[in-house]
C-alpha cells in the first residue's frame, strides 16, 4: 500500500497535480472547502489519475486540514513514484 502525503488547493480553476523539484505534492481541486465537497473531488481526481478503483483510496489525515495522507491501497511506492515524475514541474 502506498502513502501520499500531499497540500490541497481548493476552488481553482481546473484539477491538477504538480509535484515540484523537491518532491512536495500539490493537487489543485475545483470543488470548495465546504461539506467535504474538495475532499471527494481529491479522491475521485486521485483515482482517475492512477486508474483505480476510488474503493482502494482512503483519506486518512487532513479531513479538515490542507495538508492530507491518502493511502492507496493495492499500489506501490515505486507505482506511485512513476505517477508523480509525470507531473513534476
Amino acid at each position: 500500500m502506498a502513502v501520499l502525503h500531499l497540500k490541497a488547493k481548493p476552488n481553482a480553476r481546473q484539477n491538477a497535480l504538480q509535484v515540484s523539484e523537491d518532491g512536495a505534492v500539490t493537487v489543485r481541486l475545483k470543488a470548495p472547502a465546504q461539506d467535504g465537497k474538495a475532499n471527494a473531488c481529491l479522491l475521485s481526481y486521485l483515482a482517475d489519475l492512477l486508474a483505480v478503483p476510488k474503493s482502494r483510496l482512503v483519506l486518512v489525515t487532513g479531513h479538515t486540514a490542507p495538508f492530507k495522507k491518502v493511502e492507496i491501497e493495492g499500489f506501490t511506492d515505486a507505482d506511485l513514484l512513476t505517477v508523480l515524475t509525470q507531473h513534476r514541474v
